[in-house]
């Protein structure tokens, strides 16, 4: 019997390898047709001549979880409960090739084994993987609005614990090789040049032979212990249940209602037994799917992917090969930008500063992130030596000759941008590119300074850089396109996700931050307390409000950004002249302690009363109801993005709502401001706007673009 999808063989021992090789994708993913053929795969696995199954990839990776295009194709809850029991059937199928056939069936699994693919691995009798710092294992469809729905709520709590189940479905986040060892999720770690002769060798020593008894977890800790005790009785499976739901509307706010049914299912999985799962399970599942949430997170998945195809740029210009990355500046963002170009993108780096010190502070920032991910075993001991040595640091000049791109991460000042080109390009090469750093200077004022503006991209970093998966690259109307491509693929190796936006002054990212601050800062005036102001906007779904963003920012940095995004686009961008009052008060933020919040040892406590005084105000505040701050504070950053887009700043809309969401935190589930547009409505939003333009003054007035569309009826994202 031949395939389509899989190649399909069997040895003399009668182990049948059974390799995915999906035919229309680089990746393999569960398509209809994938899927079909996976059952009669199942079916050809039951016959008489197979005696034990290995089953691997002929790709990449294992297998990379459904086709989310899949999800659109659904019309009905119903017409997805139908599909997602056939899947169940045919995964149940080859569950029983070893539970009720007595076949031995082992996962050889090598890179992304996710969602779907993890589900299938679990239907195995054992799992074995490669230690790949790549290979990942895990149920991420909360991050899609919907939940495991092939057995994982069931399967993967029997293998791993109820606590560990919990933890992985509930926050989707995958585990790695050593990890997956140690809870018990693979039984087996082996370098991927043997794995599938391990898996073969396992495969047929288990002919016959007894299955073992499988260990639920190896960590013999004081707290897993006392976590297993609490999974063998009612009472403390109650615990259980009671702390994830906790811990999941902490991260959460109750704002995505795939964690509370993941919950539920592995509950009801729990209590009624593994059939009541898996039906609650699918119904969920098929409930989630039609939620405006998970259409939104959907609509984020697929914007992701195709940037990752984007090259930035309209031409077939091609990206240059970058080996040498200079950094300019030693500090957070110079040695987090030193450190991602260094482990992720395989460069050769050079840190310049203006003293040994700063080289020294660099160095030691890219040895921290380095130790961090030795410390999780991502990396070995020699891997982590090799990265280092090709980090090397300078307070001079030297050493520049090669390099391929030079990029800038000092203070915001024009004129020392300005000075810094000129240096750099008295000791590199015509072409190597000069990146700038900034997060509000226009890049073409810099390149003012180049004698080959051609050269010269900004590319805006988001703190901290090893962690924030954003970068935004800015063009200029003379950066060649084969800058600007090379600056993306740059991006792309260091792991960003990258937009690229047209030059102009704050860009995308800093700008719409402009009028969403300032309208905090009226809403002070106006009487409204810190706490409100803050609580609503983490209510509305951002990961902090307004004003603690100013802490975290520093209170000193926003105001020299406020005075150029004033200067560049007037009193829409100009908030009340009382925050003078804190730069006069030396209040900078968490960096010296003084803020609109208190800090101890460089841990944040309550609202700092005394910041009311410090802005002229009374400590006595009025109460503004919630859904009028989160109305005003929204649409204030909605109108700025539009505006955005209909100066070009923005190439599209489905770039702003990934700007949005990855660098500046708007709440995924909302999709981006594009999106919530679109949501909402475009006349809903231009009827709200001018609502509050007559109220609050002429910065409410509504983006051309905005009246356009409602006025046609049209959608930002399709």
């Amino acid at each position: 019997m031949g395939f389509d999808n899989f190649h399909f063989s069997i040895d003399d021992n009668g182990v049948a390898t059974v390799l995915m090789d999906r035919t229309d994708e680089p990746v393999n993913t569960l398509g209809v047709a994938f899927t079909t053929e996976l059952g009669a795969v199942a079916e050809r696995l039951g016959a008489d001549d197979v005696r034990a199954v290995v089953i691997g990839s002929a790709k990449r990776d294992f297998l990379a979880g459904a086709d989310i295009r899949m999800f659109d194709d659904f019309t009905t809850p119903d017409e997805a409960i139908d599909g997602l029991r056939a899947i169940h059937e045919i995964y149940q199928s080859i569950e029983d090739l070893h539970l009720v056939a007595g076949k031995p069936v082992v996962a050889a699994i090598h890179g992304a084994c996710l969602g779907g693919g993890l589900e299938l691995a679990m239907t195995a009798s054992m799992r074995i993987c490669s230690d790949d710092p790549k290979t990942q294992l895990g149920q991420p469809e909360v991050q899609l609005g919907v939940i495991p729905a092939a057995g994982g709520t069931q399967r993967l709590p029997e293998i791993v614990g109820l606590a560990q189940g919990l933890e992985m479905i509930v926050g989707g986040r995958p585990v790695r090789p050593h990890k997956a060892r140690k809870i018990g999720l693979v039984d087996e770690v082996v370098p991927f040049e043997v794995l599938m002769d391990v898996a073969v060798k396992r495969a047929t020593e288990a002919i016959d032979a007894p299955e073992p008894e499988r260990v639920i977890a190896l960590d013999v800790s004081t707290q897993n212990l006392q976590r297993l005790a609490l999974e063998k009785n009612p009472a403390g499976r109650k615990v259980l249940f009671k702390k994830a739901t906790d811990m999941m509307l902490s991260e959460s706010g109750g704002h995505y209602p795939a964690p509370k049914r993941a919950i539920e299912a592995i509950r009801i999985g729990s209590d009624q037994g593994r059939d009541a799962g898996f039906a609650a399970e699918i119904r969920f599942f098929a409930e989630l799917v039609f939620t405006p949430e998970s259409a939104a997170l959907r609509s984020i998945f697929f914007a992701t992917q195709e940037l990752k195809a984007d090259t930035g740029i309209e031409s077939d210009a091609l990206a240059k090969p970058v080996d040498h990355v200079a950094v300019l500046g030693g500090g957070l963002m110079g040695g987090g930008i030193a450190a991602v170009s260094a482990i992720n993108a395989g460069a050769n780096v050079r840190i310049k500063e203006i003293d040994n010190a700063g080289v020294g502070r660099g160095l030691a920032y890219v040895h921290k992130v380095l130790s961090k991910r030795a410390k999780r075993r991502r990396m070995s001991d020699f891997e982590v030596d090799r990265i280092r040595n090709r980090v090397t640091g300078t307070s001079t000049w030297r050493g520049f000759g090669p390099t391929d791109i030079v990029i800038e991460a000092v203070f915001e000042d024009l004129s020392i941008k300005q000075s810094i080109v000129e240096e750099v390009e008295a000791v590199v090469g015509d072409d190597t590119i000069f990146a700038s750093n900034t997060s509000s200077l226009p890049i073409t004022a810099i390149a003012e300074a180049s004698g080959r503006p051609e050269t010269v991209v900004g590319m805006h970093y988001f703190s901290p850089v090893d962690k924030m998966p954003l970068l935004e690259v800015i063009t200029t109307d003379a950066t060649a396109d084969w800058v600007t491509a090379t600056a993306v693929q740059v991006g792309k190796d260091q792991g960003k996700t990258v937009i690229v936006v047209r030059d102009g002054t704050g860009f995308y990212t800093t700008r719409v931050l402009g009028p969403y601050s300032t309208e905090a800062q009226f809403l002070l005036q106006e009487g409204a307390s810190v706490e409100a102001i803050d609580d609503a906007m983490t209510a509305w779904g951002f990961p902090v409000g307004p004003l603690l963003l100013a802490d975290e920012v520093g209170i000193d940095v926003g105001a020299h950004i406020a005075v150029i995004l004033t200067e560049a686009f007037g009193s829409r961008m100009q908030g009340p002249p009382m925050m003078e009052g804190l730069i006069a008060d030396d209040r900078k933020g968490r960096k010296n302690g003084r803020g609109f919040y208190t800090y101890d040892k460089g841990e944040r406590g309550d609202v700092d009363e005394s910041v009311y005084g410090a802005l002229g105000l009374g400590t006595e505040r009025t109460e503004i109801p919630r859904g009028d701050i989160q109305e005003r504070l929204s649409l204030a950053f909605i109108n700025e993005a539009a505006r955005c887009l209909e100066e070009g700043i923005l190439r599209s809309a489905r770039d702003g709502d990934i700007g949005a969401v990855f660098g500046l935190g708007y709440p995924p589930f909302r999709g981006g401001p594009f999106w919530t547009v679109d949501t909402m409505g475009a006349r809903t939003v231009v009827d709200a706007l001018h609502r509050l333009a007559g109220v609050h003054g002429d910065r409410f007035t509504p983006a051309d673009i905005l009246v356009e569309h409602a006025e046609q009826g049209t959608r930002f994202r399709s």
